[in-house]
């Protein structure tokens, strides 16, 4: 298959007559730059290289437009989350992440990296069928056509020296060998449901410094693969370091430079508290950042040092994280506005670094190479509108900072168009909707949870 771009924009350039030739693994086996488009070539307009979110919760995109009137702080906003999180099952997790996968997937992300913790049923007992959350979350990614990287998360403790509290049973695997036990049955089960070159993969996260006993952390840092993609929540909260600070002496970044956690393997996720030391930590050790900027505007959690993080050498990668806002632009725009903001100045990241972070270093974050649409990258594209009301006379360099998702066009993961301007492509059988909208499958996925939220509620 032959996808012909009238403009690419890759590695910071646009060139224009780029010709991709894609094998049967989904990967681009050739590229041709400035050439005419050949018969039989799919033609596309103006073309990116896929989108990483690198950084996302699910089932937080319940709370969408539902707690924004309470004013408070995070600590606030998590018992709504809490909430949400004691009512969902198998059924109702794949009907409602398929849905945000959805939106994902038409605002142009070709990649996820959910960051899961939602193992057990609410008392925290096992489901009958082993790992009923985790494949609810695998199927709904393969009806809709993303990448999904499951970033399977430790959460172990209800803070520094604390059990887990109720509302939390459900995270909990009892210790860091149950974890682990739980966590190399279900890389099993993934790798026997789809051999060869899977849409989904499997991942592993630590909650927390809050979440995971130091003990329990040091057990699964040695039991797990040396190359497997490692993520972690880190210095989201002033409370946070206050707490390590309080427990061991040190922040946490110092924390995990003492268990030998950084290297490039691990990604930290918000990093928006860090001390100049932390700076320095990260960046020596090539950690990659996620930064969520829209959700830490939201939740009131600070600007993070996005431009110190990236001058002392840690790459930045973007999330999505509490899916109040699914939009990889606005994500990128967050991130330079962000930086203006705290600095005064413009142009803190210029437009081929922001689609960096949004592409190859969220990309590499989730343990899936880089997308720089050369010959041996992952085929997977966004095409943009260049003519729209919002981009119409941006500079092919600078779309980036004009379009938003309302702007993306056709998707295409593995080679395989899976989306078009909207709506879903290939999977509306499977997805149970006609016209294959998103906001179909995300109407019916609310009724459903709040249905059961109403009579749990009522019980």
């Amino acid at each position: 298959m032959t996808y012909w771009c009238e403009t690419l924009l890759a590695d910071g350039a646009a060139v224009s007559g780029v010709r991709l030739t894609v094998g049967e693994s989904g990967r681009i086996e050739r590229r041709d730059d400035e050439v005419a488009a050949e018969p039989g070539d799919i033609r596309l307009g103006t073309v990116l290289p896929g989108l990483a979110n690198a950084h996302s919760h699910a089932f937080h995109r319940a709370l969408r437009g539902r707690t924004h009137d309470d004013g408070g702080d995070f600590w606030q906003w998590r018992e709504s989350m809490y909430a949400a999180a004691g009512t969902l099952d198998p059924e109702l997790y794949r009907q409602l992440a398929r849905a945000v996968f959805a939106e994902m997937l038409v605002s142009g992300y070709t990649a996820v990296g959910e960051f899961h913790y939602l193992h057990h049923r609410a008392d925290g007992t096992p489901y009958p069928q082993p790992h009923a959350m985790e494949l609810a979350l695998a199927d709904a990614a393969r009806e809709v056509g993303i990448r999904l990287v499951l970033l399977d998360t430790s959460y172990l403790a209800g803070g520094i020296h604390r059990s887990l509290l109720p509302e939390q049973l459900r995270f909990g695997d009892g210790s860091a060998a149950g974890w682990l036990d739980r966590w190399s049955a279900l890389r099993s089960v993934l790798e026997t449901d789809a051999p060869g070159a899977p849409l989904v993969t499997l991942g592993a996260a630590l909650h927390s410094l809050r979440a995971v006993p130091l003990e329990a952390m040091r057990e699964i840092l040695a039991g797990l693969p040396a190359e497997l993609p490692l993520h972690i929540h880190l210095s989201e909260q002033p409370q946070e370091n206050a707490d390590c600070l309080a427990a061991y002496g040190v922040t946490p970044t110092a924390v995990l430079a003492g268990l030998g956690a950084l290297d490039p393997r691990l990604s930290v996720v918000h990093a928006t508290h860090l001390i100049d030391d932390d700076l320095a930590l990260l960046g020596q050790a090539g950690v990659t950042v996620v930064m969520c900027p829209t959700t830490e505007a939201d939740l009131g959690d600070g600007i993070g040092p996005a431009r110190a993080l990236a001058d002392a050498g840690a790459p930045i990668a973007l999330g999505s994280d509490q899916n109040a806002v699914v939009d990889p632009f606005l994500e990128m725009r967050g991130l330079e506005m962000g930086e203006r903001l705290a600095s005064g100045g413009r142009g803190r990241f210029s437009p081929a670094q922001l689609l960096l972070a949004a592409s190859t270093h969220g990309y590499r974050s989730l343990g899936l190479g880089q997308t720089l649409l050369t010959a041996g990258d992952p085929a997977d594209l966004v095409e943009v509108d260049a003519a729209s009301i919002r981009t119409l006379g941006a500079r092919p360099e600078q779309l980036v900072l004009a379009a938003t998702a309302t702007d993306v066009q056709r998707v295409i993961v593995a080679g395989r168009i899976v989306a078009d301007r909207g709506r879903l492509v290939g999977s509306i059988a499977a997805a149970g909707t006609l016209d294959g909208s998103p906001a179909h499958l995300l109407r019916d996925a609310l009724t459903a949870l709040d249905a059961a939220s109403y009579g749990k509620a009522i019980r």
